[in-house]
């Protein structure tokens, strides 16, 4: 059994196949202390960690000193008020106003196997694969109570944190801060490791060392935004992706989220994660319980390579459960870039013609297809087919688009509203808004209040009843914009703290309906491009658009960040035209579908006006597409060179799980006069196995590829790619 408890020395083990973490109980109040968490430990006898026997520092033993005790003690779950003045996990209102709160252990029950939280999206894992831990805390003054779940997963070496509050008390309690996991442990020379961003630049990989004070990453803006990523990874100094300790969170939750770096007086850090408490407030009724949602931690001991694997493999076996995730996905072709908002029926099949030609098999209707949307300014909530651009109807059009032997998808942005729409002219009340003031537009739109029953129903079916409409296998659910203006006509004064949450439920809901009734459908999530790219999206979604920005260039460094903690086949990734519609660059059309590659592949242009080299190359690109997704999809990936920090070449392999295979991607950014080849040294390949690469008659071991590399000859021009594929001999 991976969970063990000790009950002479009060110890929960929890191990997987390569990390241990540890939990003790100590003192008659019966905290919960922070013991270990790192490389695996066969020893259980830890407990003189906690450092209980110092001063003496036990409140039973020294309850003068009880703040001192509170206030530097490895806490598990840590509670405000009381004398603890680091950052809190959970934070209440009693209806008297009093705030205090002291979490004791009451007693803990272990089982094999894992489900999934009801109404929210986390991991899940088989009786083999999986064992949890709950240990269940009290609060004997206010009667509120907390379960701390453990998700012990043996076969990726993952261990998940949640936490779920009862209220048993005689009244109702407010929640204000209800975080889902902390860490707690000595600094290690810390630098803390996060993503950052925006529009068309999401997910650029920061670095900074952890000094006293607080550091945070957090969104406030209900979704987990362009600006902000909810992980952290906390890296010893100069560890790199090979070397190095890394204690890392990532939230499974696509709302408003914090996750914070303190280090304290005594040169201890607690790193916290979970729902921002900016804006939260929670009612929790006498029997009333309330979910938090999980985080996923993940102990490298070997830098951040091993970190992005072992979440790679977390995901793709353990959250993501389309029938797609372990396929390829169709390679299509979206008519956004191609088109705009300029299109009819006669031009989408002409690039469908053209496109099925070129091997391409799904073609994607983006934005404008419906009510009088004819540009971003109106139309939002009227989700009918505009018949005077689309001649025939929509079954007509996929009926055509299937005998070319393509597939079809669709766009939809069911969660706004638009001024300018027939929906808001009927139900104005539907879009959240505070009453008085005057509502913020971004992008010319409102959202919808999804929180309310009847909205929430109205937004499914308007999208089921297109899907139910004709053969439509593919789904692009965007979201356009962030909540702003709080409000909602439906809850009362003292929940109107909960709307930011609710409206995430209602999102989750809303996307579990879509996959039960249609369960062979292939959603893509998208917001703005990657503004909701995030592990809680990834559970209903096997793929989510990476960003609106496709130059291969820029690609490089946001496919970088993203493939930090997400698998390759979860990257939306389309090779699109030149010049670039975001930055107006130029790159070679191989080099663009060499990028695409580590992704889900596919177009974003308008295959009929391309220049004719271009266009002959798709057939070999989809070939390249169908020869090698299957490698990049399932096997292991290594970053070998950041274009982001050397700012001239970039590199990066997959290898398949038994080192038969691998390919590597090269792509020399700005290139250099007079100067030698460029050494790279592989990684993941066996030592002793022998190699051949592609195209030479020359073998290697994979000892020789790794430890004195290869040379790769520096192409004429910028922004030349090449691709490196090694089989075994």
């Amino acid at each position: 059994m991976s969970i063990t408890f000790h009950e002479k020395e009060q110890i929960f083990k929890l191990d997987t196949k390569n990390t241990t973490y540890a939990i003790g109980i100590v003192d008659e109040d019966k905290f919960l202390g922070h013991i270990y968490y790192g490389a695996r430990l066969d020893d259980y006898r830890i407990g003189y960690l906690m450092r209980i026997s110092e001063n003496p520092f036990v409140p039973s033993e020294n309850n003068r000193d009880r703040v001192s005790f509170l206030d530097s003690f490895a806490m598990e779950y840590p509670t405000h008020g009381l004398g603890d003045y680091r950052e809190s996990c959970i934070s209440i209102r009693t209806l008297n106003g009093n705030m205090g709160l002291s979490l004791s252990y009451v007693s803990h029950k272990i089982t094999e196997g894992k489900t999934s939280f009801e109404g929210l999206p986390s991991s899940f894992g088989s009786r083999e694969e999986c064992s949890v831990l709950e240990i269940l805390c009290e609060d004997k003054v206010t009667g509120l109570q907390a379960v701390l779940q453990y998700g012990v997963f043996d076969d990726v070496d993952v261990i998940t944190r949640s936490v779920k509050v009862m209220n048993n008390g005689q009244e109702a309690v407010y929640l204000t801060k209800v975080y889902s996991a902390c860490l707690d442990m000595d600094n290690q020379d810390f630098e803390a490791v996060s993503l950052h961003g925006s529009w068309a630049r999401e997910r650029q990989i920061q670095s900074v060392p952890v000094s006293h004070g607080k550091y945070s990453v957090e969104s406030i803006r209900g979704e987990s935004s362009h600006q902000d990523h909810p992980f952290m990874a906390l890296k010893t100094k100069n560890g790199t992706q090979e070397t190095g300790e890394v204690y890392a969170m990532h939230f499974v939750y696509s709302g408003n989220f914090k996750v914070q770096v303190q280090s304290d007086q005594f040169d201890q850090v607690r790193m916290v994660m979970g729902i921002h408490p900016e804006g939260f407030t929670w009612k929790l009724e006498k029997g009333e319980a309330f979910q938090a949602p999980e985080v996923v931690m993940v102990y490298s001991g070997e830098g951040l390579g091993k970190m992005s694997r072992t979440f790679h493999d977390f995901y793709r076996k353990h959250l993501i459960r389309s029938e797609y995730k372990d396929k390829k996905r169709p390679v299509l072709i979206n008519n956004w870039e191609a088109t705009y908002f300029e299109f009819d029926t006669e031009k989408l099949i002409a690039i469908a013609r053209e496109a099925s030609q070129l091997g391409i098999e799904m073609l994607v209707m983006d934005d404008g297809w419906f009510g009088s949307r004819c540009d971003d300014n109106r139309a939002l909530g009227d989700w009918y087919v505009n018949e005077d651009k689309l001649k025939g109807g929509l079954k007509y059009l996929v009926d055509e688009v299937n005998k070319l032997g393509m597939k079809f998808g669709i766009w939809f942005e069911p969660e706004m509203i638009s001024p300018d729409s027939d929906l808001y002219r009927s139900h104005p009340d539907w879009a959240i808004a505070i009453p008085g003031r005057k509502a913020s537009l971004c992008r010319n739109q409102y959202v919808l209040d999804l929180t309310r029953k009847e909205v929430r129903d109205y937004a499914y079916e308007c999208v089921a009843k297109i899907l139910r409409s004709a053969n439509i296998e593919y789904v692009k659910w965007d979201m356009n914009r962030q909540l702003s203006d709080l409000g909602s006509l439906e809850l009362p004064a003292d929940r109107m703290g909960e709307l930011y949450h609710r409206y995430v439920l209602a999102v989750y809901e809303m996307q579990e309906r879509l996959i039960q009734e249609f369960p062979h459908l292939l959603l893509e999530n998208c917001s703005g491009g990657g503004a909701r790219f995030d592990p809680g999206m990834l559970y209903y979604s096997p793929q989510i658009w990476c960003s609106d920005d496709t130059d291969a260039i820029e690609r490089l460094k946001i496919q970088e960040g993203t493939a930090l903690i997400y698998p390759l086949s979860a990257m939306g990734a389309h090779v699109s035209d030149c010049p670039n519609h975001t930055v107006g660059r130029v790159t070679p059309f191989e080099t663009r579908g060499y990028v695409a590659l580590a992704g889900t592949f596919g177009y974003e242009l308008d295959v009929t006006k391309i220049p004719e080299e271009d266009r002959n190359m798709i057939p070999e690109q989809v070939a390249m597409y169908h020869k090698y997704n299957d490698l990049v999809r399932e096997g292991d990936y290594y970053r070998i060179a950041s274009y982001a920090e050397n700012h001239y070449f970039d590199c990066y392999g997959v290898v398949s799980k038994d080192k038969k295979e691998a390919l590597y991607t090269f792509v020399q950014v700005l290139n250099r006069p007079n100067c030698h080849s460029r050494r790279i040294k592989l990684q993941g390949l066996a030592p002793e196995k022998t190699y051949r690469i592609e195209g030479e008659d020359n073998t290697y071991t994979g000892e020789l590829l790794m430890k004195a590399g290869i040379n790769i000859q520096n192409p004429w021009g910028d922004f030349k790619g090449q691709l490196i594929h090694l089989v075994e001999e």
